[in-house]
């Protein structure tokens, strides 16, 4: 319950974990700031004002290599990378963490419902929505990703049109757009199936293995578990989702 409050709070700008923090290492900012003060021995260079306060960065975790986004990223992008493909696309994943470690070896193209101002060599930015593909050809991609996204498809979140089955019509499109013999790297929470509106969608994984039925082949499905832990290569005949709360399935697909 207290994290459910604590989230509803951060939806409105007010972090109670960071307030606390901050207001508990303020004492130690301005001890420091007298003792920088009176470290300083004539040195004219550098002007001094304490106008920029970073407060509770001490108590934090230099990293984390637990997140979902972290293991999944460099997970997929290595596969990508060993599949020697020369042309890829993906779909709305993280472009400052999966894209990103794709950039470094081949050229993306980066479709999204959202606006993408920058530019960049190495990646290109197409304005798209899944929900109704007219600006790509059908049967034309051989090497797609799309990651921790499908379950955001008609909850309205990003701009989407509201539709209960978004993330059906999601899947049957990129089904479309796909090249038979095609390879998907796909991934979308797991565990209990539920909607956690408006953020996301958390799916079973026997339910995701029905919608792949007569579609795709699946090459290949690894999983985050909730202690934040990456098992490669599970069997799906011996796995049931229901005992995660919150992981993360990722397959690999090829289209039939």
């Amino acid at each position: 319950m207290l994290k459910i409050i604590n989230n509803v709070l951060i939806a409105f700008g007010i972090n109670v974990y960071q307030l606390f923090t901050s207001l508990y290492d303020t004492p130690r900012f301005f001890v420091n700031y007298f003792r920088i003060l009176k470290s300083k021995r004539g040195d004219n260079s550098f002007s001094l004002f304490p106008n920029y306060p970073v407060l509770g960065e001490i108590y934090k975790p230099g990293g984390t290599i637990k997140s979902h986004y972290f293991i999944q990223d460099l997970f997929v992008a290595r596969k990508i990378y060993a599949s020697s493909t020369k042309i890829h696309y993906d779909i709305g994943s993280r472009v400052d963490g999966f894209v990103a470690h794709l950039a470094t070896f081949m050229e993306v193209t980066v479709l999204d419902i959202r606006n993408i101002p920058n530019t960049i060599d190495g990646i290109k930015f197409l304005k798209f929505d899944i929900t109704n593909p007219s600006n790509l050809e059908l049967n034309s991609i051989e090497s797609l990703s799309s990651l921790h996204v499908i379950e955001h498809i008609g909850l309205g979140r990003y701009g989407d049109q509201i539709d209960y089955y978004g993330h059906i019509v999601a899947l049957d499109n990129i089904y479309k757009i796909m090249k038979i013999g095609g390879v998907f790297y796909f991934s979308v929470p797991i565990g209990k199936q539920r909607i956690q509106y408006n953020a996301h969608r958390v799916f079973s994984v026997q339910y995701l293995c029905d919608l792949f039925k007569n579609k795709w082949s699946i090459v290949s499905f690894s999983f985050i578990n909730d202690n934040g832990e990456l098992i490669e290569n599970q069997d799906l005949n011996n796995f049931d989702s229901q005992y995660i709360k919150y992981g993360c399935g990722i397959f690999v697909l090829q289209k039939i």
